[in-house]
């Protein structure tokens, strides 16, 4: 390919992000309250939150901007989900408008917290109460904070998760434009998830299952990567499932990520899919090298201990392709069917009785589509649908 012809490309894709964003506000509160019948309302989800962010003070409607903080911070969102909710869609009012709970995903209110220790009082106490497990999300590049707290409650609610939700909201400036500036914060947060993970640990929690996208797994790894380094990489044994989707690193970086962090003793994933648009773009900032997110070789991959799990062939929920594990309604259901199996009962099967659990759960989910390749250390299983 000429440099003429990269350089279209580049343009083409970045028009391709920039319209899917279609240049929209990150509001989370609204202006006024709207108030519907309980009867329009599904559920409501507290998200408890630890960010990287400043407190937005230009717009409270945000809450927390797109501008790095030195400390971390602490809230919980409450978040009601509308009746009419379709699984993997996140239902939002359109532009700076107020949310209508009946119709859209709506957060209610906002609780600050002072400090760690009062933090770590509050999502413990939650944890226990919901069944001594936690889900940290960490969201990925040109993602707002309202971005990160309806994503993970989609994925609460559609997954039935049993567990406290924690969203880990890094500094992504929420701009297509800005895809330099996240990596700069992603660097930034590293020690902030690790001592988020630790504080975690600290409470009763009997497993902390982690799901990152994009970007973020790029934290995720590096934080993982730190806990190796001071001999803690399993967090006391209480790390439950860690599952990468569409992961935002370059190869060699993962493979090197991955040496110092070890071969996992729990589930870990990689979510892959060759049609990753939002991935291209990426490959191509970064010198035309690949990222682990649309990398061919799945088998290189899991020789590092991971499994990797194709889901080219699979639908995604809109022209990237780059959140199928959440937005295509089946495998967001596959999720919550592993996710609700403790990590700790999961790694004690069999390897043979793992992969036949999990390829019998995608030959379900993918419904139509012609395979997903399910590739381990051990084996590659091909699931064909008929499709």
């Amino acid at each position: 390919m000429t440099m003429r012809s990269k350089s279209y490309l580049v343009v083409a894709l970045t028009l391709a992000v920039t319209g899917c964003a279609g240049g929209k506000t990150h509001d989370l509160l609204n202006k006024t309250t709207v108030t519907v019948p309980a009867s329009d309302i599904a559920a409501t989800h507290e998200i408890f939150v630890a960010t990287t962010r400043q407190r937005a003070t230009k717009d409270p409607r945000q809450v927390f901007d797109g501008d790095r903080s030195l400390t971390t911070s602490f809230a919980r969102v409450d978040v009601t989900v509308p009746k009419n909710h379709q699984v993997g869609a996140i239902e939002r009012a359109k532009g700076s408008a107020n949310s209508n709970p009946a119709k859209d995903f709506t957060a209610k209110d906002v609780t600050f917290y002072e400090s760690a220790p009062q933090f770590a009082k509050a999502v413990g106490a939650d944890i226990s109460m919901r069944g001594d497990r936690a889900l940290v999300f960490v969201h990925g590049f040109n993602n707002g904070f309202d971005d990160g707290i309806y994503r993970l409650t989609q994925i609460a609610h559609d997954t039935k998760y049993p567990g406290t939700p924690v969203l880990f909201s890094w500094a992504s400036s929420g701009k297509t434009t800005g895809y330099i500036y996240d990596k700069e914060s992603a660097n930034a947060a590293r020690d902030d998830l690790e001592a988020t993970l630790r504080m975690l640990a600290k409470t009763k929690v009997k497993s902390i299952d982690i799901i990152a996208h994009s970007m973020g797994t790029w934290v995720t790894m590096e934080a993982l990567r730190q806990l190796a380094i001071t001999g803690d990489r399993d967090l006391d044994d209480k790390l439950g499932y860690v599952i990468l989707a569409s992961p935002d690193i370059d190869v060699d970086v993962f493979k090197k990520q991955m040496i110092r962090y070890g071969k996992p003793d729990k589930p870990f994933a990689i979510l892959l899919s060759a049609d990753d648009r939002a991935l291209k773009l990426s490959s191509l900032i970064s010198g035309d090298k690949p990222r682990v997110g649309d990398y061919g070789d799945a088998a290189d991959l899991a020789s590092y201990g991971v499994s990797v799990v194709d889901l080219s062939q699979a639908k995604g929920g809109d022209r990237l392709n780059h959140a199928k594990f959440a937005d295509n309604p089946m495998l967001v259901q596959l999720l919550g069917d592993r996710l609700r199996a403790p990590a700790g009962l999961a790694s004690d099967e069999p390897v043979p009785t793992q992969l036949n659990n999990l390829g019998q759960g995608l030959g379900k989910a993918v419904g139509s589509v012609a395979e997903i390749v399910i590739t381990t250390p051990f084996k590659v299983l091909t699931i064909a649908t008929g499709g």
